[in-house]
């Protein structure tokens, strides 16, 4: 069976390297070449446009992985090294028949994707975030930081935008819920939103933001631009800039945080805080911008507090009952996703920030998943209102 990498040697020989040769030029000599090839030997025409689509995407597009990128079934992709790629699928990961012809043409890759976001990698600087023209995640590690590398990892988004209707659709949220949170993001509250890796933080963000009032100006602040927030006229968008080769230029969250302070935002947007920028986006969570909105790792409401406790301490030499009560009356709610064991994506629980008291935040549960019974392989359950919120000042204010 012939291979696109016997024909791509041909395709190099043949091209002008000195001309610009645009995608219908390409694509006939594609053409050309492999009607010359079947004069000679046997190409179904399965085949032969299988083999013409992955030459077309080796010269223009991310090679072998651009028809992963484009499979809607897909949800992550996960390279290790030339030989080993692995794909999730509903929840599952399998291994792909899909390889590399080198290390170098894997690295070709990486550079073209970091390239269009105005990232750099290289072995002086060998990890890497950006994304790609769809709004996919990527992180890179290049060799010898990955031993068995380079390692790419993409976490891709649906093509269509996951809306809270799609989420009760999915059995991820329930009505009370929802109708609660709804109340509580017109009525500007706080709202941190935690969970692990892959729990849908960035997603039900995006679905949450869909109940900003339309007249308000938000300001939204990414390490890299994954945020779909939409039908928000007055929306800016930001993004941190990594150092140039030189080592310079930095932009961090930090200083996206602090410049977003002076464009009158009603609301600030932190996509994800990771470290020392815990202490802006409390300070901005602080100062008057009601409403405000992010997300964080990790495994529990009150994990996620001990978290920022720490993240907080990382930027900032602060006594921790100072920090405590930043917490305390920067943060209202905490939502908290997860993904059990059957793979599904459920909101497990929802706490109100209810205080400071004695040197602890106070924590209020309002909701918990309560899994009932397992059908099918599928979880099921409800979500149990367990408590009553304390801070309704908010909500009296916005006529609720």
């Amino acid at each position: 069976m012939l291979k696109a990498e016997q024909l791509h040697e041909e395709v190099l020989a043949h091209l002008d390297l000195t001309a610009e040769v645009d995608d219908e030029e390409l694509l006939e000599l594609i053409h050309q070449l492999l009607e010359k090839r079947s004069r000679t030997e046997f190409i179904p025409l399965q085949e032969k446009a299988a083999l013409g689509k992955e030459l077309f995407n080796a010269f223009r597009k991310l090679d072998i992985l651009q028809e992963l990128i484009e499979d809607e079934s897909v949800t992550e992709i996960m390279i290790n090294g030339v030989e080993n790629i692995f794909i999730e699928k509903e929840g599952k990961i399998f291994l792909s028949d899909k390889k590399f012809v080198s290390r170098g043409k894997l690295e070709d890759v990486i550079q073209q994707m970091v390239a269009d976001c105005n990232r750099i990698v290289n072995e002086a600087s060998p990890i890497v975030d950006a994304r790609l023209k769809d709004g996919s995640r990527v992180n890179a590690v290049l060799y010898p930081t990955a031993l068995n590398g380079p390692i790419v990892t993409i976490r891709k988004f649906p093509n269509q935008r996951i809306t809270m209707e799609k989420l009760l659709k999915l059995g991820a949220i329930g009505w009370e819920v929802v109708e609660f949170l709804v109340r509580l993001v017109r009525a500007k509250y706080n709202i941190f939103i935690s969970g692990g890796t892959g729990s849908g933080k960035t997603t039900f963000l995006n679905a949450l933001s869909d109940y900003i009032p339309k007249d308000e100006r938000i300001i939204t602040i990414e390490d890299n631009a994954e945020l779909q927030i939409r039908r928000l006229p007055n929306l800016v968008r930001l993004e941190a800039r990594n150092a140039n080769v030189e080592g310079t230029g930095e932009i961090t969250i930090r200083d996206l945080i602090k410049a977003a302070l002076r464009m009158r935002p009603d609301r600030i947007i932190v996509g994800e805080v990771r470290g020392k920028e815990a202490i802006d986006m409390l300070q901005a969570f602080n100062t008057g911008h009601d409403g405000s909105l992010s997300t964080g790792h990790g495994n529990s409401p009150r994990d996620m507090v001990s978290r920022l406790e720490t993240m907080v301490l990382m930027g900032m030499e602060l006594p921790l009952p100072a920090v405590e009560r930043q917490i305390a009356s920067g943060i209202d709610i905490l939502v908290h996703l997860g993904r059990l064991r059957d793979k599904s994506r459920k909101l497990l629980e929802i706490v109100e920030v209810a205080g400071y008291e004695k040197g602890e935040i106070l924590l209020n549960p309002l909701f918990s998943f309560r899994e009932t019974e397992a059908c099918s392989g599928r979880i099921q359950g409800d979500w149990v209102k367990c408590g009553e919120l304390i801070k309704k000042e908010k909500l009296l204010a916005a006529g609720y």
